[in-house]
């Protein structure tokens, strides 16, 4: 599985980190090493913990990476509220963030239990 670029959960991966850094862009510039910092390594983590799954020996070392995949994307979540609550990310950004990101991890499920390792 060489191929993570065609893979529809990587595609909506980078997708939804290029939303986070464009909303993270509006938070304040104290945040920069804060929450800003922490959004956008989460959400970078997603695809990059994907594709680098996707370029490793087995099927086995592609699941380890889609559940790190799968954390990184939890830790977005929690940083989103946290903004959210914050009131750094207005209502509509939040909703929107936050379904998109339960698409993606339904998704990355979905592609852990394919792989069907066990």
């Amino acid at each position: 599985m060489h191929r993570y670029k065609e893979l529809n959960v990587w595609q909506k991966a980078i997708d939804l980190a290029v939303e986070v850094y464009r909303i993270t862009e509006k938070l304040p510039v104290e945040e920069k090493y804060g929450l800003i910092s922490q959004m956008n390594k989460s959400a970078v983590s997603i695809p990059s913990n994907i594709a680098e799954g996707a370029g490793r020996n087995g099927k086995k070392e592609f699941d380890n990476f889609l559940g790190i995949a799968l954390g990184s994307s939890f830790e977005l979540d929690t940083q989103i509220i946290i903004s959210n609550k914050l009131e750094y990310i207005n209502d509509l950004d939040f909703q929107h963030l936050e379904s998109e990101l339960e698409h993606l991890q339904n998704m990355i499920v979905k592609l852990k239990k394919s792989i069907n390792i066990y």
